[in-house]
């Protein structure tokens, strides 16, 4: 147990790290609204949208087509063992607006997003920009961190909509092939078995992972030390940290929603 304490010790003190800058972030922006001002150049956070969001569709898209059709698949035989393959296109609707929607996306956006924006603004901390953006008055974490943080945080749901919709598209078609169900009974079998709560919980869930993603991200940037060599090693801490980060924030609310909703 002893053994763990120094991890444990470190893990609660990046947190507390991470609380912080988004409470800095927050701080530095709200003072510019309060002064009449934008809190960032709105060119920068569309430019950080298109590429969180539109920049991931194919990539998203891909992947949650093929895990979809995977899925449906091998669900599918199982479920044909009993005479139930009808029940394959509730199982993949549920199961991606749910869970593995926001998880995947999540995931990918994380690879893919997050290990930019960490080289990013590592690069930035190890040339000394950041330093000059703070001698020039202009407040860093409201610059830097703002537009990327909250494009992650509003893009992600949208993506999640877009991986839904694909696996959707990828179960419907193998069913059809593997399993004679019609696009049309699919179709209908998907939006019976779905509820409003499984609705709620993955939209819930896609703003929380997006939140985190942005933030882990812009603190494993701005946190580099040792040159290039650090910027490789805060990269690679930061999507393998996003990724367990989301992963366990992803079980945690699974175990309060199964609390709250046990039928």
């Amino acid at each position: 147990m002893l053994g763990f304490w120094p991890v444990i010790r470190s893990s609660l003190q990046h947190l507390s790290s991470i609380v912080w800058l988004f409470v800095d972030t927050l701080q530095e922006m709200g003072d510019r609204v309060v002064r009449g001002r934008m809190p960032f150049r709105m060119a920068v956070f569309f430019e950080q949208t298109d590429r969180t969001g539109v920049g991931s569709i194919g990539l998203v898209s891909l992947v949650s087509f093929f895990i979809g059709l995977t899925m449906a698949l091998l669900t599918g035989y199982q479920l044909q063992t009993f005479g139930q393959e009808q029940m394959v296109p509730g199982l993949v609707a549920i199961s991606f607006t749910r869970e593995l929607g926001p998880l995947m996306s999540g995931i990918m956006v994380a690879a893919r997003i997050g290990a930019a924006y960490t080289a990013e603004l590592g690069t930035m901390v190890v040339s000394e920009e950041v330093e000059a953006i703070e001698a020039m008055g202009i407040g860093p974490l409201r610059f830097l961190v703002g537009p990327r943080a909250l494009a992650v945080f509003l893009l992600l749901p949208c993506l999640v909509v877009v991986s839904n919709f694909t696996a959707m598209v990828g179960a419907a078609l193998i069913s059809r092939w593997a399993f004679n169900i019609s696009l049309h009974h699919f179709v209908h079998a998907a939006l019976e078995s779905m509820l409003v709560r499984d609705i709620i919980a993955g939209t819930v869930k896609s703003f929380l992972f997006g939140l985190i993603i942005g933030l882990v991200a812009c603190y494993k940037g701005l946190s580099v030390r040792g040159g290039a060599a650090g910027v490789g090693t805060s990269t690679t801490q930061s999507v393998v940290t996003a990724i367990t980060v989301v992963i366990a924030f992803d079980t945690l609310c699974n175990i309060v929603l199964v609390a709250l909703f046990r039928s």
